[in-house]
């Protein structure tokens, strides 16, 4: 079996993720990891699957980006297999004004203290800018990263939080 790494994009409608997850399931093709969106009216997925090969699920998809309003790639990719977390999960939230640089800034930050970014959502809503991340932070930085994160927030006239992670409860 072969692991694909798969992106949809373009402008939203509904039925999208019906329609290529239909043409995955025909193929035989087992949905693992998926994020899926709407961005302004746009939609984006992105996906790992294990399946046939990528040129059969690429002319697959093919089909559903024929009237030019999506646009699907297929990728084969090597699987990590399973791996434990390489630090501890923390939730990075940042709010307010918008301003280029909000999400530049605090993900240097994050870098710089050897974080690493799991997961990040922005939203505009109106003037206010909201950005919520997901991150693993090597044991014993949060505390320093707190700080160097407010001074980073306070420079840019924006409020940062930084908390543990609730675990996922299945």
């Amino acid at each position: 079996m072969n692991e694909l790494a798969i992106t949809v994009i373009g402008r939203d409608r509904p039925g999208i993720v019906a329609d290529v997850a239909e043409v995955l399931a025909r193929l035989g093709a087992n949905l693992t990891d998926s994020t899926m969106t709407r961005l302004r009216g746009h939609f984006a997925m992105t996906l790992i699957c294990v399946g046939p090969a990528a040129a059969e699920v690429e002319t697959a998809l093919a089909a559903l980006a024929a009237d030019g309003q999506l646009l699907a790639t297929v990728r084969a990719v090597t699987p990590d297999g399973e791996t434990a977390p390489a630090g501890e999960p923390y939730v990075m939230a940042v709010h307010g004004a918008d301003r280029m640089g909000i999400v530049a800034a605090m993900t240097r930050a994050l870098a710089e203290a050897g974080g690493n970014v799991t997961d990040l959502s922005t939203r505009l809503a109106g003037t206010l800018y909201v950005v919520v991340a997901e991150v693993e932070l090597p044991p014993g930085t949060a505390d320093a990263l707190t700080g160097r994160l407010a001074e980073a927030a306070a420079g840019l006239g924006v409020e940062v939080t930084l908390r543990p992670a609730e675990p996922d409860v299945l």
